[in-house]
C-alpha cells in the first residue's frame, strides 16, 4: 500500500516543497515590489522568505537544509520572479494575489514540514511544531526583511491555522488514512482556516497589560 511506501511519500513531499517554496517566492516578491525593491532586492527577499522556514526547520533536525539537496528551488524562485515582472499588471488589479500565495504557502510548507519530522523519526507533537514553524517563519522573515511587525503576531488567525492543520494531519494517519488523501484535507483545512479568519476577521484575544492601562490614563 502506498501509504507505507517511503519513494511515494519523498515524491508527495518534494512537490509540495517545490509548489510551496513557489508559492512563497511569489509573495515576498510581491511585497518587495510593494515596497520598491529593486529585481536583486526582490530576488533576495523572496527567496528568503521560502526558504527559510525549511532551512530552520531541517537545522532543528539535524538535516542538509532542503534547498542545497537540489537546484530546483533556486529555479523556482527565478521563475517566481519572472512571473512577478512580467504580470505585474495583471497581479496589481488582483488585490489579494500576495494573500492568495502566503496562504498557498503557509498550507504546503506546513505539511512538508509534517512529513520531513516524521521521516526522521520524531514524535508527532514534534512534527506538529515543525510544520508550524515551516509554514510560518517564512512570514516572520519577510516581515522583518520589510520593517514591519510579523503578520502571526497582529493579524487574523496563520499560525494556528498550520497547527489546526497538523492535529487534522496526526488525527488521519491515527485513522490510517492514506497519505494522499491526508495531504488534500489538511491543505484545504489550512487554506479555508486561513481565509475565513481572514473574512471574518478571526483573532486570538489580545494580551492586555494593566501598566500599560495606567499609562494611557494618565
Amino acid at each position: 500500500m502506498f501509504y507505507h511506501d517511503p519513494v511515494f511519500i519523498h515524491s508527495v513531499q518534494q512537490t509540495i516543497e517545490i509548489l510551496g517554496t513557489l508559492a512563497f517566492a511569489i509573495s515576498g516578491i510581491r511585497h518587495a515590489a510593494a515596497r520598491r525593491y529593486d529585481w536583486f532586492g526582490g530576488f533576495v527577499c523572496g527567496f528568503v522568505v521560502a526558504i527559510g522556514g525549511g532551512t530552520l526547520r531541517d537545522v532543528m533536525l539535524g538535516v542538509t537544509p532542503f534547498w542545497m539537496t537540489s537546484p530546483m528551488y533556486i529555479v523556482c524562485t527565478f521563475l517566481a520572479q519572472a512571473m512577478v515582472i512580467l504580470f505585474a499588471r495583471l497581479l496589481r488589479h488582483l488585490d489579494n494575489a500576495w494573500f492568495f500565495f502566503d496562504t498557498l504557502g503557509l498550507a504546503l510548507f506546513t505539511i512538508a514540514g509534517i512529513q520531513k519530522t516524521l521521516v526522521c523519526g520524531h514524535p508527532f507533537w514534534v512534527a506538529i511544531a515543525m510544520g508550524c514553524i515551516t509554514g510560518s517563519a517564512g512570514g516572520v522573515i519577510r516581515d522583518l526583511l520589510l520593517n514591519r511587525p510579523p503578520v502571526i503576531f497582529r493579524k487574523e488567525i496563520y499560525a494556528m491555522a498550520s497547527i489546526l492543520g497538523g492535529l487534522v494531519y496526526w488525527l488521519m494517519t491515527s485513522l490510517h488514512v492514506n497519505v494522499a488523501v491526508t495531504v488534500v484535507v489538511v491543505f484545504v483545512i489550512i487554506v479555508a482556516v486561513r481565509i475565513l479568519a481572514v473574512k471574518y476577521h478571526l483573532s486570538l484575544p489580545i494580551l492586555k497589560d494593566e501598566e500599560l492601562k495606567k499609562d494611557d490614563s494618565q
